[in-house]
């Protein structure tokens, strides 16, 4: 029996954070390459227009929250902006989390990119105006550990610190 090839591997580094125009370009079902025909017979789902539907990628992020912030910042994602619910749907993302573990005061966001163009997609999300505007509200609750990074909008460095995925069983 031949051995078992994984379709994805993780990233021997963490990456680029969600925002960041700079991050790796996710595999394109529209390439041909040696693993296009494993992702072909494996994953079925596809649009009309003949396109296979990325499996998805998972991502994980940390920052800060500054505690004199916490019960605002909560208070702020428990009633999220519509257009900015709207925008991270229609940029490929769900099971969108994030955590906050109020000992070390860090907020572990969690989520997985599903699209077709990661980049294209992030882009449209830095363009929506909503959702600089969100960005400048919730910033400024945030403190990132990401040296020389400014906010989420400048891109890069990141503002959130990508981090290693180790372990996953679905």
């Amino acid at each position: 029996m031949a051995a078992r090839q994984s379709l994805w591997a993780p990233p021997k580094e963490a990456e680029p954070g969600l925002w960041n125009p700079g991050a790796p370009k996710l595999w394109s079902p529209r390439e041909r390459s040696q693993s296009t025909s494993t992702v072909s017979s494996v994953f079925s789902a596809s649009n009309a227009d003949g396109r296979i539907r990325y499996p998805g990628r998972r991502f994980g992020q940390i920052i800060k929250l500054k505690p004199e912030y916490i019960d605002k910042y909560k208070e702020v994602h428990a009633a999220i902006w519509p257009e900015v619910a709207k925008q991270i749907k229609e940029c490929n993302i769900q099971d969108y989390s994030i955590f906050h573990d109020p000992g070390t005061g860090i907020l572990f966001a969690s989520f997985k990119y599903v699209g077709y163009d990661y980049e294209g997609d992030m882009g449209k999300m830095r363009e929506n105006p909503k959702v600089r505007e969100w960005w400048k509200v919730t910033d400024g609750f945030q403190e990132s550990m990401v040296p020389g990074a400014k906010n989420s909008e400048s891109g890069e460095p990141s503002w959130w610190k990508p981090v290693e995925e180790v372990f996953y069983q679905a």
